[in-house]
């Protein structure tokens, strides 16, 4: 196996506590390494796992875990976790697992997974529409789509997840959520393969000649993809057609890692929205 065999590839760091009296990781710990990189690779393939299998009405019941070691990591390796989905049978699915160093192959997984129904986990024929997503998905497609548009058409959608985000998770007032802006300006939405949607922003007017992006979300169990750029980088090309020669947007000060590997820059002072550190940000476009 090579890195380049994997599409996903999921970044974790060795720490002191997974370290056994030989000084190198203990072997238990690499099946929780796979298994955290499965995680990641349902958000890659932007399939929140549980609403997922509830939907298709079943689970994924671990069959078989095999793992071949062949080198050891150390306190606080980076090492990179690869998962692929190489086969399918009529309820199963066998799973490549890989830890790599750099491009040194460390460890080897070989899983099959059963898709059974969730209570008496009898087998049950795997869905053609999660088999397509994967597909899809180890072939290279994108397994998002992006969609704009005014707030008629995708507010009912857009509000929901801006409800999950902004108001039950991050405890903002709902009248401090909800303005007159949405109902004039461009909405951008991001749905998985099923339909679900995942994340919202928006695009309106600051002023003339300068866009303004707001109300970035992205559902919980999506953050760490590429969906939240995705959208982003959605508004931004519309903005630019509209002939916008700058984008402001006041960022949370726990998203401006994500805004500057995007091109902003910080402009000005942090300073407090609904009890939250934000600061603004720009790019010319």
């Amino acid at each position: 196996m090579k890195r380049t065999d994997f599409r996903h590839l999921e970044p974790l760091r060795v720490r002191w506590a997974e370290i056994d009296a030989q000084g190198i990781v203990f072997n238990g710990h690499y099946l929780a390494y796979v298994d955290t990189a499965i995680s990641g690779y349902w958000r890659a393939l932007a399939l929140p796992y549980a609403d997922t299998m509830k939907h298709l009405g079943g689970d994924l019941f671990v069959r078989r875990a095999a793992l071949d070691y062949l080198g050891s990591a150390r306190y606080d390796d980076r090492l990179d976790i690869g998962i692929r989905c190489r086969e399918f049978g009529n309820s199963s699915m066998k799973v490549d697992g890989a830890v790599f160093r750099g491009d040194q192959l460390l460890v080897q997984a070989d899983m099959v997974y059963v898709f059974a129904d969730p209570v008496a986990q009898t087998p049950l024929r795997l869905p053609d529409a999660l088999r397509d997503v994967i597909h899809g998905f180890e072939a290279g497609q994108s397994v998002v789509n992006v969609e704009l548009g005014p707030w008629r058409e995708l507010g009912d959608a857009a509000a929901a997840i801006r409800h999950e985000v902004f108001i039950d998770e991050q405890r903002i007032p709902a009248e401090m959520e909800w303005d007159a802006a949405d109902a004039t300006c461009l909405h951008a939405l991001a749905r998985n393969r099923f339909g679900v949607p995942l994340a919202t922003g928006r695009l309106l007017e600051h002023v003339p000649g300068v866009a303004k992006i707001g109300r970035m979300a992205v559902r919980r169990s999506m953050r760490s993809s590429q969906i939240g750029r995705q959208v982003l980088d959605a508004l931004m090309a519309e903005a630019k057609r509209q002939g916008y020669r700058e984008v402001l947007l006041h960022a949370q000060l726990a998203a401006e890692n994500f805004y500057l590997r995007a091109g902003f820059q910080r402009r000005g002072e942090p300073f407090e929205e609904a009890g939250i550190g934000h600061v603004e940000m720009v790019r010319s476009i």
